[in-house]
């Protein structure tokens, strides 16, 4: 299915308690999420395996236009460092193909420690997509990852780099790689995964999330400050701002 537009959502599909009342019940929360947001990033893939068996109780909660976005295991980013991944990458497609049709993304987040080494980046990501149908979205973290060199090779292979909030270097802040996909990681300013986004700063990410998409890719944006249950309220605010620009 051919989605083109700007969706928004949270990292997990948690629900606060001073949120319940705008989540429809009775029903489990992803079923309910899947009832205001169409995506959701699944990020406790890359602490622990789920059975296939999960993945596929998730699929059949949800709408059919609804896509999850699923992190791949430290495993393979932080322990392999991406060399030697075909067998762990393998178990974690068996898994996660669970989804169906509805996984849209596999999200690649990298080390601050990992640097870019063109034949290990580009073994890992032809290796990756050989085996997935699944678009490819990388968040690195090590500044050599923002080079020509580094951007140029992701946009061959198809790999949307990650704009993430707070920036590791000023380049972070804005999509890269391939330009089919524009993936935006809110993790919360100034405290980490804690932080309540403001209203400004809501403004200023519902003004980049819609002049990103006015390009023409689409465009993907979750918010991962859940330690507080900061995230749902504020996927709630951005998503009312871009609804016009969504379509399915």
């Amino acid at each position: 299915m051919e989605r083109q537009g700007c969706f928004i959502g949270t990292a997990g599909w948690g629900i606060p308690t001073r949120h319940k009342e705008g989540f429809p019940q009775p029903g489990p929360h992803l079923e309910r999420y899947a009832k205001r947001f169409s995506i959701v990033e699944i990020d406790t893939s890359s602490y622990r395996p789920h059975r296939r068996e999960t993945y596929e109780r998730w699929a059949s909660s949800v709408p059919e236009h609804f896509r999850f976005a699923v992190k791949t295991p430290k495993a393979m980013t932080h322990e392999h460092r991406l060399v030697d991944c075909d067998a762990l990458a393998e178990v974690f497609l068996q898994q996660v193909e669970g989804l169906g049709e509805k996984l849209g993304v596999l999200l690649v987040q990298l080390p601050p420690s990992l640097p870019f080494e063109p034949d290990i980046a580009g073994g890992f990501f032809d290796m990756l997509s050989k085996r997935t149908k699944a678009r490819l979205a990388c968040e690195p973290r090590h500044p050599s990852w923002f080079e020509a060199a580094a951007e140029t090779l992701l946009a061959r292979r198809q790999v949307a780099r990650v704009a993430a909030d707070p920036a590791p270097v000023p380049a972070a802040a804005v999509p890269g790689g391939w330009s089919g996909l524009a993936y935006f990681r809110w993790h919360g300013v100034p405290r980490v995964y804690y932080s309540d986004y403001d209203a400004e700063s809501l403004d200023r990410i519902g003004r980049q999330v819609r002049e990103t998409a006015a390009s023409g890719g689409e465009v993907w944006g979750i918010f991962d400050n859940t330690a507080q249950g900061h995230a749902l309220g504020n996927a709630l605010k951005v998503d009312a701002m871009v609804a016009k620009t969504s379509s399915f």
